[in-house]
């Protein structure tokens, strides 16, 4: 067991670092490719919000089903599914000419999504509960990592031979992580006896665990803080100095910067939250991920941006760890799997809102503005969850 969980951990690391890389290639380009390409000149904000916001909502509202199949019939036959799956449709995008067709392929994206969330399933219930938290730090490194070379990549490759080949690219990378899900990673699958849950049954189980209830609403807000500026950086930085031209090349760049931050500081945070408490080093992250969205009002130039946006990952790194640490700990094991389900669909729809409120925010208001809610509604959180320690703490001590 101790060896099997390990070799799962490395495997899973790469599969899961491959489709981030897949996924960033050619989706933080979707603002140039819909003007570029696709020819959308008015409402550019807009446009951009909704292509981003109709893949989550379609994989929110699927989510629980593919949840309920991986509790069936195991994790590993999901992460095979969702690779082929993303890569048919990543090579779909590429013959795209029309933003409504668009549209329709992006719901299709979210529809057969799922590899990254099966992955954290599979080492939560593959793992000895004493590793869980740091198995699952160690993972949310290999999405930073892939986010690091994907943009950055993708940058280089809209630039020099245009957007729409970067689907082309995401499709062979991601086409990797379904086959290194094949190959290498060994499941135990224990299939329950007798009739199974059904979705609804699930969420009413969830509803009733207050704690879980609270994660599943800081997991909404925080993927909401992620996705809001998603649509809007590669416009940013063209309103700060970049050039229109090289908009992609150096907004590429700016993606990476938080994602290494986050390759630097993952693991890091979960070893942290092993010794002072997951809750604890979630309201690190909050409060450093809310001061740091506010701080990138103050930047004017993308040297600055991208040094601002390094120093919010370092901090905002340990918000999704904590999080799936929190779940674990808050749930039976038996329902676990389906709590990261859920987890999952309140990350999906946080991302869903984000893009439509940032999309449409960014063009009546402003994209400054957007980054003042962000960076507020993060320190909001952040005390409420302070408050909701301190009262913990009281319990504990009358008790």
């Amino acid at each position: 067991m101790e060896l099997r969980w390990r070799k799962n951990l490395f495997i899973l690391w790469i599969g899961a670092f491959f489709c981030a890389m897949a996924y960033t290639l050619s989706i933080p380009f979707i603002p140039i490719f819909l003007q570029e390409d696709l020819g959308i000149h008015s409402g550019l904000e807009a446009w951009s919000g909704i292509t981003f916001s109709v893949s989550f909502l379609a994989s929110a509202l699927i989510a629980p089903y593919w949840g309920s199949l991986a509790d069936k019939y195991g994790r590993k036959p999901m992460l095979l599914r969702s690779g082929l799956s993303l890569s048919a449709v990543y090579f779909l995008n590429y013959f795209v000419n029309d933003p409504y067709m668009f549209i329709v392929v992006r719901v299709l994206q979210g529809l057969m999504a799922g590899y990254i969330p099966a992955s954290m399933a599979l080492v939560s219930t593959n793992t000895p509960e004493k590793h869980v938290g740091y198995a699952l730090s160690v993972m949310s490194t290999a999405t930073a990592a892939g986010s690091i070379l994907g943009p950055l990549f993708g940058g280089m490759l809209s630039h020099w031979v245009g957007t729409r080949e970067c689907f082309l690219a995401s499709g062979f990378v991601v086409l990797i992580s379904a086959v290194i899900a094949v190959v290498g990673v060994k499941e135990v699958h224990h299939k329950k006896a007798g009739a199974r849950p059904s979705v609804l049954q699930d969420i009413k189980q969830a509803t009733a665990n207050r704690q879980l209830l609270s994660i599943f609403g800081l997991t909404v807000l925080v993927a909401t803080s992620v996705m809001i500026l998603e649509p809007l950086l590669t416009i940013y930085v063209v309103q700060i100095g970049g050039s229109a031209k090289g908009a992609s090349l150096s907004s590429g760049i700016i993606f990476s910067a938080a994602g290494v931050a986050t390759v630097i500081m993952g693991s890091r945070w979960g070893i942290i939250g092993q010794r002072i408490g997951y809750d604890k080093t979630l309201l690190i992250g909050l409060i450093g991920g809310g001061i740091g969205n506010l701080l990138q009002l103050a930047a004017h130039n993308l040297i600055a941006f991208g040094v601002l946006r390094f120093s919010y990952g370092l901090f905002f790194a340990a918000v999704y760890p904590a999080l799936s640490a929190l779940i674990v700990k808050a749930s039976d094991a038996d329902f676990r799997g389906r709590a990261m389900s859920l987890n999952q669909t309140s990350n999906q729809l946080g991302m869903m809102i984000g893009p439509l409120i940032g999309g449409f925010l960014g063009g009546l208001v402003g994209i400054h503005s957007v980054f003042l809610l962000t960076g507020c509604a993060l320190l909001l959180a952040a005390g409420v969850l302070q408050l909701n320690l301190r009262k913990q703490m009281k319990q504990i001590s009358a008790d």
